[in-house]
């Protein structure tokens, strides 16, 4: 797939279209099947197993690097087999440069990896502090911007200028700003991550995970890690990721439009004493003025649901104390500002006054 100059727009209601010549099918068919017919001995049709290679996910791969400005993609079973997979392409003993505010289940596997002496991390906070432990030891810098779920941003192009020029590599995950509002490749970044069941699918309906390079060598380990390790995405979860990557552009500038209002609300509220928002996206975070008040609230929303997740069109709140972020220890949490009186949002597309509604009256309890 190539761009031609198009705009994202039109790139993302186009995947897949007009991929069938034999039928002319508008849409791309999905392939099922996990072996492929050779033509004889010793020739192939560039498909053998589905596994090292399937017709429907590569169409899907080949949106993916288009809308990331990259020239290799890879769909995987979720977004922690994406990271998963883009970070063991690097030798044991590598030194990490961390963000300190991340998604919990991206914590738990780094500490793993630490205890197990597979890798080193040096966690930061601020974008400051990323760029003073970036030294000539530091092999990877992994930036979460804006972070889950303080919203902490930091300038990618900045951070990889400093990494590359100690020879580390930048992996940036993206979940968060999708390539609607940010392409971190663009700014420097080496390696792109997702949880692709976030905004990219959009429905939540499906687990799915995608790894954006541009660098042929750094594909060439990531798809050798793939085909040996297994962690492929099914041809029916591509087609529901191509599906739902259609209204991206739509559903990112409802969400962002809806978010604006409602951190403008929550500001004025005197139930809340800190609103955190960057403006873009649909991402809410903030603490509420009477933690104790945090069941009776959750518990009185109605068009919000009480959920894990994030990114769908319908409207989500989580408490990452005891539900995306339990596993990180509760003063490691509280060193760096994620504290117990904070809910994060995810601001989908319903209209935005029924979703102020619905806070103004939880908020009242």
């Amino acid at each position: 797939m190539t761009t031609n100059a198009k705009k994202i727009e039109t790139i993302l209601s186009h995947i897949g279209n007009n991929h069938d010549e034999t039928t002319g099918s508008l849409i791309s068919p999905i392939h099922f099947s996990t072996t492929y017919q050779h033509p004889e001995f010793g020739k192939s049709t560039g498909f053998d197993y589905t596994r090292t290679k399937n017709p429907t996910r590569v169409t899907l791969e080949e949106a993916l690097a288009a809308i990331e400005g990259g020239k290799f993609a890879i769909a995987t079973s979720s977004g922690m087999s994406a990271i998963v997979l883009a970070l063991e392409i690097f030798p044991v003993g590598s030194k990490i440069v961390a963000s300190r505010d991340l998604y919990g289940g991206s914590f738990r596997w780094f500490n793993d990896q630490a205890k197990r002496g597979i890798f080193d991390f040096d966690y930061v906070v601020t974008e400051a502090d990323m760029l003073a432990a970036i030294t000539a030891e530091t092999d990877i810098v992994y930036i979460e911007t804006p972070t889950n779920p303080l919203m902490i941003e930091v300038d990618i192009e900045k951070v990889a200028k400093k990494a590359h020029e100690n020879g580390a590599k930048v992996i940036v995950d993206n979940t968060f700003y999708t390539p609607i509002y940010q392409q971190p490749l663009a700014l420097g970044a080496d390696i792109v991550l997702h949880s692709a069941t976030k905004y990219l699918a959009g429905h939540n309906d499906v687990l799915a995970g995608a790894v954006i390079v541009k660098e042929q060598a750094l594909y060439d380990k990531l798809i050798y890690n793939l085909n040996t390790t297994g962690p492929v995405l099914s041809p029916f979860d591509s087609y529901l990721v191509m599906r739902g990557l259609k209204t991206l552009a739509l559903r990112m500038k409802q969400a962002t439009k809806n978010a604006t209002k409602i951190a403008a609300f929550l500001a004025k509220n005197t139930a809340v004493k800190e609103v955190l928002y960057t403006g873009r996206g649909g991402m809410i975070s903030f603490k509420v003025a009477n933690q104790a008040k945090i069941p009776a609230i959750i518990n009185a929303l109605d068009v919000i649901t009480f959920a894990e997740s994030l990114g769908g069109v319908e409207s989500l709140i989580t408490y990452p104390a005891t539900q995306t972020h339990a596993d990180i220890p509760t003063d490691v949490r509280a060193s760096y500002g994620l504290t117990d009186d904070l809910l994060r949002l995810s601001v989908g597309i319903e209209d935005a006054d029924d979703l102020i509604a619905d806070l103004a009256l939880a908020l009242k309890v």
